[in-house]
């Protein structure tokens, strides 16, 4: 394997750039990066409408989330390649196809997350803001959606190395990402399958391995930061005030 790696890792690390188009890994970061980052408003506004006192915005938000996760992310991918230049009349490359399935598929989970995070949010945060005049969308935006997405972020970051896992499907409609990468140098060389498909998935190890440990490190750091406030809010009612000392 390592003489396949000295000879083709440039092939599995940006693909045929800068001769070509880009591929490997760098593609499929890319890609995964720009379809969770596109799936994260659609996946806020659907989590909104989940929650929504109107009963048509709920139905209509429950029936997609069901939808999309009940569908084959494949399925999907093969809807938009054929339904995408049915719809526009244009041609539709396979890694706009790729992104808009993913941006789809991404945003019915995410939104299930985020509902989720506002859900935990005590009523009382929602109460006192509306005691001090705020109106349900000021709330919404100001008080319940950042402190859900922050506690929620972990989540969040677990989906988008779901999302980089979920790109190697793209080599099914011509995407150059890194399973696309390594069908090309095993097409090469033709007698290693083995050991070209064994740098494949350490690669998707070590992307999705250094990841995971960084979502745990910062998981840490939330709990720590958690933990410290609610520390401070219970022992600060309990503190001494000194005569002549401002109450903030």
């Amino acid at each position: 394997m390592i003489d396949i790696l000295s000879q083709y890792w440039q092939t599995f690390l940006v693909g045929q750039y800068p001769q070509g188009p880009l591929g490997g890994v760098a593609m499929t970061l890319a890609i995964a990066t720009v379809g969770i980052a596109a799936s994260l408003p659609i996946a806020l506004a659907i989590a909104i409408c989940r929650i929504s006192k109107v009963a048509p915005l709920r139905w209509l938000a429950f029936g997609i989330v069901q939808f999309v996760r009940g569908m084959p992310l494949l399925m999907l991918i093969f809807w938009a390649y054929f339904l995408l230049p049915a719809l526009t009349h244009v041609t539709v490359s396979g890694l706009v196809t790729l992104i808009c399935a993913l941006i789809v598929y991404q945003a019915a989970y995410l939104s299930e997350v985020i509902r989720s995070g506002i859900e935990a949010i005590p009523r009382g945060q929602t109460e006192a803001a509306r005691a001090l005049g705020l109106g349900y969308i000021a709330t919404l935006r100001l008080v319940v959606v950042p402190q859900a997405l922050y506690n929620v972020l972990p989540s969040m970051l677990s989906e988008f190395i779901s999302t980089i896992k979920e790109t190697s499907l793209g080599y099914v409609i011509g995407v150059q990402e890194l399973t696309f990468a390594a069908n090309q140098v095993n097409s090469q060389l033709l007698t290693r399958p083995l050991q070209t498909y064994a740098l494949l998935a350490g690669a998707y190890f070590i992307i999705c391995f250094t990841l995971t440990r960084s979502v745990r490190h910062v998981e840490v750091r939330l709990n720590r930061k958690r933990t410290a406030r609610r520390v401070a809010s219970i022992a600060a009612p309990s503190l001494p005030v000194m005569a002549g000392e401002k109450i903030d």
